[in-house]
């Protein structure tokens, strides 16, 4: 049996990445993190002074750009360890219109796929299952209740000693969900042959174990 691809795409605050890593850690396969991938792009553009409204100039940066991870999971860009520069505030207001563009997009998913090609792999995102990867062995689609999610983000936000309200917090994953559900180039949506799992009334561990069980279901072996 072979490894497999494993796609997990959801809205925000689902605990996309926290299963990723869980399945990546059990089945001793790579989880990669699509968003870092954009965060280090952005802090790539804001290093080299890239405009975002010059086409040419992101075009031509992004052929010098090269993404990947290492046994850690931290993200490289062009061989430098900048896991923890592209969690830095700046690079978050930074992000969201670097992935917004369309060049960008392209050029990661292609980056994507090359990380895939050997398999054993696990990678959540928006555009997993019916973009970069849409021949996954196994793909997931990641949901809960829209108030269990504001509760969950607002709790995860606490405990990092950020101070926003429950409303903020409703506020701002009501945007995100419009916004990644109506983009052009990319939007969030569940792949035809994507399994639903509704995380509203099951706890992590709980997640982990159906998740993996259908990754075995899938073909997926044990590194």
């Amino acid at each position: 049996m072979d490894k497999i691809i494993i796609a997990i795409d959801g809205y925000s605050s689902c605990g996309k990445s926290t299963l990723a890593k869980g399945m990546a850690s059990r089945l001793g396969y790579i989880y990669i993190d699509s968003g870092a991938m954009y965060r280090a792009v952005a802090l790539f553009f804001l290093r080299h002074n890239i405009r975002l409204d010059n086409a040419e100039q992101v075009r031509q940066a992004m052929d010098d750009i090269t993404i990947n991870f290492n046994p850690d999971n931290r993200a490289i860009l062009n061989g430098e360890d900048v896991e923890n520069e592209i969690r830095q505030m700046e690079v978050s207001n930074h992000v969201s219109p670097v992935s917004a563009l369309p060049v960008v997009r392209r050029a990661l998913v292609r980056q994507q796929q090359a990380m895939g090609q050997r398999k054993g792999i696990v990678m959540d995102g928006r555009d997993i299952g019916t973009v970069v990867f849409p021949h996954a062995e196994l793909k997931i689609f990641l949901t809960a209740d829209p108030e269990k999610r504001v509760q969950r983000r607002f709790e995860e936000l606490k405990a990092k000693g950020m101070d926003s309200s429950l409303e903020e917090v409703r506020h701002n994953l009501s945007q995100r969900d419009h916004i990644d559900s109506s983009r052009e180039d990319s939007p969030l949506r569940q792949a035809a042959d994507a399994i639903v799992i509704d995380n509203t009334h099951m706890n992590r561990d709980e997640q982990l174990e159906y998740a993996l069980e259908l990754a075995y279901l899938a073909g997926a072996v044990v590194e």
